[in-house]
């Protein structure tokens, strides 16, 4: 699969969603951490899902920290979520055991 990490910032460009056969967007964390906080970011990562969603693209928001975001983002219909919210970092061999933790996802923040 292919996915467009940190859409909207830097060098992604929205010709690559013409361009590449692409499966999934990355919405970068600089929108995320602003979710509730500023209206305007609360619109640009609701464009972003919108846009995703119409091409029929999996959304993955980057650096959900807080529940609000979380609840925010599922109400918008994003299947993928990776942040400190979830999980800080940990080592390979606790991975297992976090995954078997951790059941339905964005889908049940509804």
């Amino acid at each position: 699969n292919i996915a467009i990490d940190d859409f909207g910032t830097g060098y992604s460009s929205l010709a690559y969603l013409r361009e590449f056969p692409i499966d999934s967007l990355k919405i970068d964390r600089a929108f995320i951490a602003q979710i509730g906080v500023d209206l305007k970011q609360n619109e640009i990562v609701t464009a972003i899902a919108r846009l995703a969603q119409n091409l029929g693209l999996r959304v993955v928001a980057e650096g959900v920290e807080t529940a609000a975001q979380a609840r925010f983002l599922a109400e918008l219909g994003c299947q993928d979520a990776q942040g400190f919210y979830f999980s800080k970092p940990v080592p390979a061999d606790a991975v297992p055991g976090l995954v078997r933790g951790f059941n339905g996802g964005l889908s049940t923040l509804h």
